[in-house]
């Protein structure tokens, strides 16, 4: 866990473009896990079922929770951005408050995420709400394995 001061807040971009890696990410998921379910069940299954609905959205859930409860996605990975929080690993009820809040704010148009542009740390509605902050971590040098010169 880092202070929140201590480490750079992450920007809007850097934010924006890591959910482009997950989105992709999360569109493969959601193939398998509808392929799971229609396959054996056939056409009773719609896209417009609620509960079918709700399945695919609880995946995406468990998918961003058991990420960042290791302190990343693949695409907050990809851009060196690390969640904190006040408690490291993050509960699932703080994921959760995370997820719907960050649909919500994907919801009012992206306002919730514009919010950081305002906010003195660049935290979004499900930052506050979850109590949660991205960072951005520093680049190392890769360690060379001896015999690879």
């Amino acid at each position: 866990m880092t202070s929140e001061t201590s480490a750079k807040p992450c920007g809007l971009i850097r934010r924006l473009t890591a959910m482009v890696y997950d989105g992709l990410l999360l569109i493969g998921l959601w193939m398998i896990a509808a392929a799971v379910v229609v396959i054996p069940l056939g056409s009773e299954v719609g896209a417009s079922n609620p509960l079918f609905q709700l399945y695919l959205m609880a995946v995406a859930w468990l998918y961003f929770a058991i990420s960042w409860r290791g302190g990343r996605t693949l695409g907050m990975k990809a851009w060196h951005i690390r969640i904190d929080g006040q408690q490291q690993p993050l509960s699932w009820l703080v994921t959760l408050v995370r997820f719907v809040v960050a649909i919500a704010s994907m919801g009012c148009l992206g306002l919730g995420f514009a919010w950081s542009l305002l906010h003195p740390q660049r935290k979004t509605w499900h930052d506050l709400a979850s109590g949660t902050w991205l960072v951005v971590e520093k680049k190392g040098k890769k360690k060379r394995k001896k015999g690879t010169e």
